[in-house]
């Protein structure tokens, strides 16, 4: 199975690095010198990692299929892929891989079915579950401990703690405003 491990990003210097946008919690396993990553492209292209380094806290990536610097350049905003076995799991128990979490069920703390998690979104500050909800409707909730304070892969479900205005946005608490728009 196929999983997006990173972005790459502008090149560095004239022999051919990129820096790379790490979305893997395991880079140093992804980006390893020989390992073969896929490009989410049409077509996609086959890219071999012939060196990687950590430079001023960015990931730099040589692949052997970019000699220079107007090869890397051309790589430029690509996803890549890594091949990972269907049973394969983080060594971190508290990680999960994206396919892991999509398709669970969502409930409540209190037991209420409360929809099905249908993406996990990645952004620089945190993670979000994106959640299909009965009526159709999607939210997004983020991926913390105070509100996601369970995922049972074996179950199939993920509990969120609700909060007014998280599951259901219409039912978000409006804070009243004075008259000068103070709180």
């Amino acid at each position: 199975m196929l999983v997006i491990v990173g972005r790459i990003g502008r090149a560095h210097g004239i022999k051919g690095e990129v820096g790379m946008i790490v979305r893997t919690d395991e880079p140093d396993l992804r980006f390893a010198d020989g390992a073969r990553l896929v490009t989410v492209s049409k077509p996609p292209k086959t890219l071999t990692v012939a060196a990687s380094r950590w430079h001023s806290g960015r990931l730099l990536v040589k692949f052997a299929e970019s000699p220079d610097r107007t090869a890397a350049e051309l790589l430029r905003n690509l996803e890549v892929q890594a091949e990972i076995g269907a049973d394969e799991r983080p060594e971190d128990p508290e990680e999960f891989y994206d396919r892991e979490l999509i398709g669970l069920k969502v409930r409540t703390t209190d037991g209420v079915e409360a929809g099905e998690v249908i993406d996990v979104i990645h952004l620089p500050s945190q993670d979000l579950l994106e959640i299909r909800r009965p009526a159709g409707n999607a939210v997004l909730v983020p991926l913390v401990e105070q509100l996601v304070p369970e995922i049972d892969l074996d179950a199939k479900y993920v509990t969120v703690a609700d909060r007014p205005g998280l599951l259901d946005p219409e039912g978000a608490e409006v804070v009243p405003t004075d008259p000068d728009g103070e709180r």
